[in-house]
């Protein structure tokens, strides 16, 4: 009899393991949104909406035998998943990939493509017109669009404020050593300037800010150190919050303070033999990039393979260091590449990622011959 296999969560590491076993088990593929959503390439999609175009790919073609269930996962057990609208999945094994929740525009946040696309072409409209922009967060989220947009309109005043006294405070993993760390932030911070942005560290906002982000509304205001800013249009730049709150009582004791699951060497979630956790919401200590997700995601895969195949020989998930990727717009950035232990320039971080971020090798992933 066919083993089934219940995947929570349509993206980038759950889309990786539903495919790697869509030939063992009977693969069901459980998302609320009707499309998957490079994320990637989000914060290029507001200052340029065509690329809304492509960013949104259809789950029709990611599997070729497995099901794609459209619904909420409400709640996970060892024995399958309960459905917000279709009812009870019975499942062997699953695989939790839900990911997590990220203040718009690092992630979209709407779960039917067009939505999502109006969106996008909406806060175009308002980030065009407003001539000076503030970003709260100098993390990789906040580097990047301000990058982004210095690269579609040179002109506009942007800002990047942030409490901790550096960028990228939370961005690395202990394998980065400081002297790496160091270099990475030296060549950015040289870009940033070069681009005219504003950095303002080791501050907060103390008062001022619209309660709503991403409106062009003029305003000022000012941070505990005293500075005063003067933008037209804010984006909160930090947030993450791994979705893990769908666990039932079963296996909400794996369910730690940050909301992280806590999993064993071999990507279970502690005490369970047949439930997984890969990507954002596993406590694995990797960094959260669609690139870890995808190493989970296929590792995760490869374990219940050998589970469905009475094998007891599990392999183990070792921290992996995956080349780490700043683009500072499509032309812009800098990366460390572990193998070589160096930092990468402009130039080539572009041809890894800024250029095209990545499009075109998810295109092929999801099963769209001509993106």
């Amino acid at each position: 009899m066919t083993a089934t296999v219940a995947v929570v969560g349509g993206g980038y590491g759950g889309v990786t393991a539903a495919q790697a076993l869509d030939d063992v088990a009977n693969v069901v593929l459980i998302d609320p949104k009707d499309s998957f959503v490079h994320n990637v390439a989000s914060l290029r999609s507001i200052v340029d909406p065509n690329w809304a175009d492509r960013m949104y790919m259809s789950y029709e073609g990611a599997l070729k035998n497995g099901t794609v269930i459209q619904d909420w996962a409400v709640s996970v057990d060892p024995g399958g998943v309960q459905l917000s609208e279709s009812g009870y999945v019975n499942a062997d094994y699953i695989i939790l990939a839900t990911g997590t929740t990220y203040p718009f525009p690092a992630k979209i946040g709407n779960y039917h493509a067009n939505s999502g696309r109006h969106r996008i072409r909406r806060a175009n409209t308002e980030l065009a017109k407003s001539n000076r922009v503030l970003l709260l967060g100098a993390g990789p989220v906040g580097l990047e669009l301000a990058g982004e947009i210095k690269a579609r309109w040179p002109e506009k005043k942007v800002t990047l404020v942030d409490p901790e006294r550096d960028i990228l405070s939370g961005a690395f993993i202990p394998g980065f050593s400081q002297e790496t760390r160091s270099r990475m932030r030296d060549e950015l911070r040289r870009q940033l300037d070069s681009l005219g942005v504003e950095l303002l560290l080791g501050t907060s906002m103390r008062a001022g800010v619209p309660a709503e982000s991403g409106v062009s509304r003029p305003f000022t205001a000012s941070t505990w150190s005293g500075q005063r800013v003067t933008a037209d249009i804010w984006y909160r730049c930090f947030g993450r919050q791994p979705a893990s709150g769908n666990v039932s009582r079963d296996l909400a004791g794996a369910r730690r303070s940050d909301s992280r699951l806590t999993v064993t060497a071999h990507l279970r979630i502690v005490g369970q033999d047949n439930v997984f956790a890969i990507g954002d919401i596993a406590a694995t200590g990797a960094l959260d990039t669609a690139v870890v997700a995808i190493e989970q995601g296929t590792l995760a895969a490869e374990n219940v393979k050998a589970l469905i195949n009475g094998e007891s020989e599990l392999s183990r998930y070792e921290l992996s260091q995956p080349m780490f990727l700043v683009p500072l717009g499509p032309s812009g950035g800098a990366s460390y590449d572990p193998q070589s232990d160096t930092i990468l320039d402009s130039a080539t971080t572009a041809e890894y990622k800024g250029k095209d971020l990545l499009i075109s090798q998810y295109e092929q992933t999801m099963g769209i011959a001509n993106g």
